[in-house]
């Protein structure tokens, strides 16, 4: 007779408080959307005060020997502080107003919209979001999927990349433009049957219009390999690009970085943070209570005090490790940000991990959505993890993928010649400069470019 026996096991699990999802939520936020917040924030909690002056900033977090070099409050709204080693007239509230960029819903944002409504437990969840995390703007991965979970997690890398390759906008999280194709191919029931075949191993031909070329090597119709080029012209090679039809949205850099006597500061935009504080009412909550207050009201005072402070140490903790992981970064691309895009080194979420000693998913959540103003422009922070040309992270090639592209991106606009180089003469290029890259993958690279080949330009 079978029957049913209870049994004791023993495992830890992670709950997260309302307060740490809540710590965990601001990381991740935008100036924008942080104002916002902010303000909802303001209008629950009546501990909470906006104030108008800020005190004066501390330094005493900050080494005083780097004073000059990191000046984190520079720009601070606080009208009391000024620095006392520098006189320089700049005014970087200007260059913060002047370097407004407006922006759609990011690609992230909108791919963990459509997962937090799947049925998935934590773990699932923690790695869908480290791989959304992990596109890049086409919607591709940066890095391998597998260097950014423990071994123990591989096995759910595979069905979560199926999940998310259902997602909106179709053909994302693949591993090139050929990969999208190949994924709308297959999710789409209108495909015709050699649409397929085409994208694996005929893409090429079909830039220079040889259908019946293709026709003849596959012994089919050529009615056959038209419909199926027309199906293959519907469909976008680069997804990530073109998802969001939604109005802009105005945001403004979190940060900005200057040079100065060859050295490098960081300025916070904290001008577009309100300076919080607890409101008079609530500091002394005793004040608050007498014989008649009731235990729900003594309870409401409490938590509403407890939530404010709570509130206001999140701010500061999104800020500080914001700083951290943006000195962290500028270490690294230190030749990015004295010589301009072509110099961006390799850099991967878990380099920068480790030198803050964070969580990579935290590195992921801060670098989100939040934009840094530099001599060469505004980027994304996201924009400054690229992986290696040979595609093992930072410890493969010291060249990166963006800093390549943006060689070959010079190549061929100094080309002064009648005659267009080839992908083939750039890559010979390329290993003269000691960059060697084979030439159907400077192809890849010049098509991610949205540059024509030699052929068509």
């Amino acid at each position: 007779m079978q029957y049913q026996k209870p049994i004791l096991i023993q495992e830890q699990r992670l709950k997260m408080s309302p307060q740490m999802y809540q710590s965990i939520q601001m990381m991740a936020l935008p100036l924008f959307d942080l104002r916002t917040k902010i303000e909802e924030e303001v209008e629950k909690n009546p501990a909470l005060e906006i104030i108008k002056e800020a005190s004066p900033a501390s330094l005493e977090d900050v080494n005083p020997d780097q004073r000059d070099e990191w000046d984190y409050f520079e720009n601070t709204s606080d009208p009391g502080y000024t620095r006392s080693f520098s006189r320089d007239g700049e005014d970087t509230k200007h260059q913060f107003l002047e370097g407004a960029l407006s922006r759609s819903e990011s690609l992230q944002e909108h791919l963990m919209a459509q997962l937090a409504v799947q049925p998935l437990d934590d773990e699932h969840y923690a790695v869908g979001e480290l791989i959304i995390q992990n596109l890049d703007e086409n919607g591709f991965h940066l890095e391998d999927p597998y260097t950014l979970v423990k071994e123990d997690y591989h096995p759910l890398i595979p069905e979560l990349i199926k999940l998310i390759q259902t997602f909106d906008p179709p053909g994302i999280c693949a591993e090139d433009y050929r990969e999208s194709l190949l994924i709308q191919t297959r999710n789409s029931e209108n495909a015709p049957q050699l649409a397929e075949k085409i994208i694996i191993d005929y893409l090429p031909l079909l830039k220079k219009g040889t259908d019946e070329e293709i026709a003849k090597i596959l012994e089919c119709s050529i009615e056959d390999v038209e419909s199926a080029i027309a199906f293959i012209k519907t469909l976008n090679p680069y997804p990530g690009r073109l998802y969001s039809q939604e109005p802009p949205r105005y945001v403004t850099p979190d940060l900005s970085v200057k040079t100065k006597n060859g050295e490098f500061i960081i300025i916070l935009n904290d001008e577009e943070i309100p300076v919080l504080g607890i409101s008079p009412f609530f500091e002394h909550p005793e004040s608050l209570e007498t014989a008649d207050t009731s235990k729900a009201t003594k309870k409401y005072i409490k938590d509403s005090l407890r939530d404010a402070r709570w509130f206001i140490n999140s701010i500061q903790m999104r800020n500080q490790t914001l700083l951290k992981i943006t000195k962290v970064i500028i270490e690294f691309q230190r030749n990015f940000f004295l010589k301009g895009p072509k110099y961006l080194a390799p850099l991967t979420l878990k380099d920068v991990a480790e030198e803050v000693g964070v969580h990579e998913t935290t590195v992921s959540r801060i670098s989100n959505a939040k934009y840094i103003q530099t001599e060469w422009g505004i980027f994304p922070l996201k924009y400054f993890f690229s992986n290696s040309i040979s595609g093992a992270g930072s410890k493969g090639s010291r060249f990166s993928k963006s800093g390549v592209k943006e060689i070959i991106k010079e190549i061929i606009e100094d080309n002064t010649s009648e005659k267009k180089l080839s992908d083939q003469k750039i890559s010979n290029i390329l290993k003269s400069r000691g960059i060697n890259l084979a030439r159907r993958t400077v192809a890849k690279y010049r098509s991610e470019l949205m540059i024509d080949s030699s052929f068509e330009r």
